[in-house]
């Protein structure tokens, strides 16, 4: 079968539908939890981001994975030449592998980049502190950079403003029209590796970085005209959005006629950090 494992980044049980939340508007990842099975008593591998990543793609316990913890000004850890992720192990079984969104498992100078650990496209982020900005400077394809200097000036710390129309206006960026919403860019790259390999098995890994903070999204959506504060609407645009492209999976899945033949996961890297979403923001 094909293999599309969906990771979203620091969404909490609690976000969607099928566990319980009525606020949230998820309908295709509640669809997922219809359709099939819905755990209960699941744990992630870690409470943080790169050592969950590692325990994923490894298959270990903490206490065995390689990467153990979010270094940041100390030295990054990476996996290493003879460590073994689940992408190698089916890559040496005939599948064409992806990656697209977040790896955090090393970086460009390190042993553990996703070309050498089992996947033949990748497109996203390999460090996930530079993933903290959804408009960022440079997008990684491969071992290219893809620049953006449109975002140049976006001060992804800083709360940005919306319009009447619920629409986003970045911080510090000149012309918000040109800008790119990364988690968009990411999306469509990762629906064009299913059509461009769907007639032979593929393992996708759809490792987001939606909802993780800094909260931000292109549209309120559904609750721009919420009485809520402002952290509260961006949270729940971001899970909607997030649900809106589980949906167009599905609906290529169909579309391609091989829905019947994949297997889909779905879960978090860990659990809500409460990084943003608790803030009174106005």
């Amino acid at each position: 079968p094909n293999i599309i494992f969906i990771l979203a980044d620091d969404l909490g049980w609690g976000d969607l539908g099928c566990y319980g939340q009525e606020e949230i508007q998820t309908p295709n990842i509640d669809r997922l939890a219809t359709e099939g099975i819905r755990f209960v008593n699941a744990y992630a591998g870690n409470s943080v981001c790169a050592p969950s990543r590692s325990c994923l793609m490894q298959g270990l316990h903490p206490g065995h994975a390689r990467v153990r913890g979010n270094g940041y000004r100390q030295y990054r850890h990476s996996l290493q030449e003879e460590d073994v992720t689940m992408a190698q192990v089916l890559q040496s079984a005939g599948y064409r592998t992806g990656l697209f969104g977040k790896w955090g498992l090393g970086l460009s100078r390190q042993p553990g980049t996703p070309g050498a650990k089992g996947f033949d496209e990748f497109f996203g982020y390999l460090n996930q502190r530079k993933a903290h900005s959804y408009y960022p400077p440079f997008l990684w394809h491969n071992t290219e950079k893809i620049f953006f200097p449109q975002h140049a000036g976006h001060e992804h710390r800083q709360q940005s403003s919306y319009d009447e129309n619920g629409r986003v206006i970045p911080r510090g960026i000149k012309s918000p029209a040109e800008a790119h919403y990364s988690f968009d860019l990411i999306h469509e790259r990762s629906l064009e590796f299913v059509r461009q390999n769907y007639q032979k098995p593929f393992f996708l890994y759809l490792a987001h970085t939606i909802p993780h903070g800094p909260i931000i999204v292109p549209d309120l959506g559904p609750y721009r005209d919420a009485d809520w504060p402002l952290g509260h609407k961006e949270w729940a645009a971001m899970i909607t959005r997030l649900d809106y492209a589980v949906g167009d999976v599905l609906s290529l899945l169909e579309e391609l006629q091989i829905d019947g033949q994949t297997l889909i996961f779905f879960a978090s890297d860990n659990g809500c950090s409460l990084h943003g979403y608790d803030r009174d923001r106005s």
